[in-house]
């Protein structure tokens, strides 16, 4: 009764609706949220992994084996999925389909080329060690010219602060003893 009389009728509709719209909303937001951050984690790991793993080949171990060390080594989303790509694998799915379903599961766009090449190597022959060096030098450069990107847009994002806050302030110390004198002078006539 009191939650009604201290809002009146309109009232008694309006929350109980923008309460549900929230409820209804909010969840899928946060899931979305989740996942935006989870493909950053990935992206992130990602070139580091790679270098490991081409490290790991190159020094003689097998791409399974290599796998297995990197999914060690590391920790996160990406060490999550390349164990889960070991643990497919040891139930019997072959190297290649699990690798497949790794790409299927993931929206990453590197990480689908990743394994986008490991299966062109797999089925033209090319050595492994070759193409984990080539996609591990285009993930270094990509990261590269993000970074660069994200460097660009800085002085726009600074500007609205700066003339909100900073030129305020500046402007109060070089002109407020002018204007202050100037005052002065007026008031003394």
């Amino acid at each position: 009764m009191l939650y009604g009389s201290m809002l009146g009728f309109g009232g008694v509709v309006v929350v109980p609706l923008a309460g549900a719209a929230v409820g209804f909303y909010v969840p899928d937001l946060l899931l979305y949220n989740a996942g935006v951050k989870r493909q950053d984690q990935i992206r992130r790991s990602l070139a580091e992994a790679m270098d490991m793993l081409t490290v790991c080949v190159e020094a003689g171990l097998g791409f399974d084996a290599a796998l297995a060390q990197v999914a060690r080594k590391t920790d996160g989303p990406l060490a999550r999925e390349l164990s889960r790509v070991l643990q497919e694998m040891q139930l019997g799915t072959a190297r290649l389909e699990a690798l497949r379903a790794l790409g299927e599961r993931s929206t990453v766009p590197e990480l689908q080329a990743f394994v986008s090449a490991i299966l062109q190597s797999d089925g033209l022959g090319v050595p492994i060690a070759d193409v984990l060096r080539e996609q591990s030098r285009e993930m270094r450069t990509k990261r590269r010219q993000l970074a660069e990107e994200k460097a660009q847009k800085i002085p726009v994002k600074i500007l609205f602060p700066m003339l909100l806050f900073i030129f305020p302030a500046l402007f109060v110390v070089v002109i407020g003893p002018g204007a202050i004198q100037i005052y002065q002078m007026f008031a003394g006539v």
